[in-house]
Parts: C-alpha cells; structure tokens; sequence
C-alpha cells in the first residue's frame, strides 16, 4: 500500500461567491471569447449569433454530459512530464479549471482527496 501524501490547504479567493458570469469583466473576456462581435445588431449579425450560441450550447451539453459521466468512475489522467496518474472523478468547478478527484494514485503515494488544475491535464479517460 502506497503512503497518503499530506495535503496542502490554499487561503480561499477574495470573492468565493463570484461566478464570473459578469461579459464585461476581464475574466469573463478572457475565458470566453466570441468570434462575432455582439456590439452590431444587423439581421445577419443576430442570425450569426443565435447560430454561435447554439452551437456552444451544444458544445457545452456534450461536455457536461461527458463530466456527469465520469463522476465515480476511475480516471486516468495523463500530464505534463509524461505523468500517469489516475483517481476517482468527483467534479469539476463552474470554470472548469479544477477536477475535483478522490484516491488520486500519483507516482509518489496515494493522496486521499486532490484539485487537478485543467492546464496540468494534456487528456484524460475513463471505462464506461
């Protein structure tokens, strides 16, 4: 059995209850960029835009859909430095910038729960 690896406790954010849903905020620009400019209301600017969102929405159902079914499942998730490891999914945060995991089995030992920061992950899979 490999040993649990202690855990390293980060001081909450400024704003916890923030959702970054505010489109004029620099997070929100810079994690949602359009490819249409929404500041023109043409006819054929809004029937681009309608076809922009709902493609996204699309995007985003299949996405969520693959998130609810990975949860409880074991995943592997392949990283930088050709890392292996691999964890049962729990979620993930409303950016999706974090996987929250549980049991995660990293070459050093086995940490009982663990945040994976998304940029860290070059992919990831799962059994259905």
């Amino acid at each position: 059995m490999r040993p649990h690896v202690s855990v390293l406790r980060l001081p909450r954010g400024p704003d916890p209850n923030g959702r970054g849903f505010d489109p004029n905020s620099p997070r929100f620009i810079a994690l949602c960029p359009t490819t249409i400019s929404a500041s023109t209301e043409t006819g054929t600017d809004s029937v681009q835009i309608r076809e922009e969102q709902r493609a996204r929405s699309v995007l985003r159902e299949s996405f969520l859909r693959t998130l609810i079914a990975m949860t409880n499942k074991q995943v592997q998730f392949h990283m930088y430095e050709r890392v292996k490891v691999e964890a049962k999914f729990g979620a993930s945060d409303i950016d999706v910038l974090n996987f929250q995991v549980s049991e995660l089995h990293t070459p050093i030992g086995v940490q009982k729960e663990a945040l994976l920061r998304c940029q860290d992950v070059i992919s990831y899979s799962f059994d259905l």
